[in-house]
C-alpha cells in the first residue's frame, strides 16, 4: 500500500476527497485517513450514525475517521495486525505531529506540505513538523491569490531550522472564491463533482495525481479525468 501524507494546519480535507475521487476511477482501491483534530470529514462526508472511530464508503472511497493509526484501523475492519490493509493507496490528512510518527510518514512515502500564507496556517503547519526526528522530504502545495516568490520565500525563511527538505517543485491552488463555492454546493449534495471548478485547481489536482501514479498511467489518468469532468 502506497502512503500519501498531507500535513498542515490548513483545510485539506476537500483536496484530498478530490484526489481520492480520480484515484478511484483509475481502478485504485483508495482509503482517506483523516487524523486531523477537527475531523472535517466525519461533518462533510455522508455517514449514517457516525461513532467515535469508523470507516465509510463515500463514492467508492473509504474514509476513516478517529484512528491513531493503522493497526487500529487494522482492527476495526478485522484483519491481523500483521496483515496488510486491501488498498492501493491511503491518503493521510495530518495536522499533528504525533500522526506523523504514529503512521510512519518517512521518505518512502510521498509527502506533500499543504498551506494557505497567513500566519497561522504558516506558522501553525511548521509547527506540526517540529516533533519529527529524521530529515522528511516534502512538496509544497500553496493555496495563494497572488502566487508570488515572495510568499514562497518567506515559508522558506520561517521553515530554516526544521528538519525538512523541500523539493524543488511547488503546486499551486488559487484562492478563488468560485472554487470554494463550487466545493460547498458539492458538499451540500454529498457529491464529489469537477465541473465548474476552476482550470488552475483542476490542473494542480492533475499533477498531484500524477505524482501519486506511476509514469506509465498519466495518459489513461487524462482520458479519465476528461470523463469525470462531464459527469453531472
Amino acid at each position: 500500500m502506497k502512503k500519501i501524507s498531507f500535513i498542515g494546519a490548513y483545510d485539506k480535507t476537500d483536496l484530498i476527497l478530490y484526489i481520492a475521487k480520480i484515484l478511484v476511477a483509475m481502478d485504485k482501491r483508495v482509503l482517506v485517513v483523516d487524523s486531523t483534530i477537527n475531523q472535517k470529514a466525519k461533518y462533510v462526508v455522508p455517514v449514517i450514525k457516525p461513532t467515535r472511530a469508523y470507516v465509510t464508503d463515500f463514492e467508492n472511497i473509504d474514509v476513516a475517521v478517529g484512528f491513531n493509526n493503522f493497526n487500529e484501523i487494522k482492527e476495526y475492519l478485522g484483519y491481523p495486525i500483521h496483515a496488510e490493509l486491501p488498498y492501493d493507496i491511503a491518503l493521510l490528512d495530518i495536522d499533528k505531529s504525533d500522526s506523523i510518527i504514529n503512521f510512519n510518514v518517512n521518505n518512502e512515502d510521498r509527502n506533500f506540505f499543504v498551506t494557505a500564507f497567513d500566519l497561522y496556517s504558516l506558522k501553525r503547519g511548521l509547527e506540526i513538523l517540529s516533533g519529527i526526528t529524521e530529515i522528511l522530504n516534502l512538496t509544497k502545495v500553496l493555496y495563494s491569490k497572488v502566487m508570488s516568490k515572495e510568499e514562497d520565500d518567506y515559508l522558506n525563511y520561517l521553515s530554516l531550522g526544521y528538519k525538512i527538505v523541500w523539493n524543488e517543485e511547488r503546486i499551486y491552488f488559487p484562492l478563488e472564491v468560485g472554487d470554494q463555492t463550487v466545493i460547498a454546493e458539492n458538499q451540500r449534495v454529498a457529491k464529489i463533482k469537477f465541473r465548474r471548478l476552476s482550470e488552475q485547481y483542476k490542473e494542480s489536482l492533475i499533477y498531484i495525481v500524477q505524482e501519486i501514479l506511476e509514469q506509465d498511467e498519466y495518459s489513461k489518468m487524462k482520458k479519465i479525468f476528461k470523463q469525470l469532468e462531464k459527469d453531472v
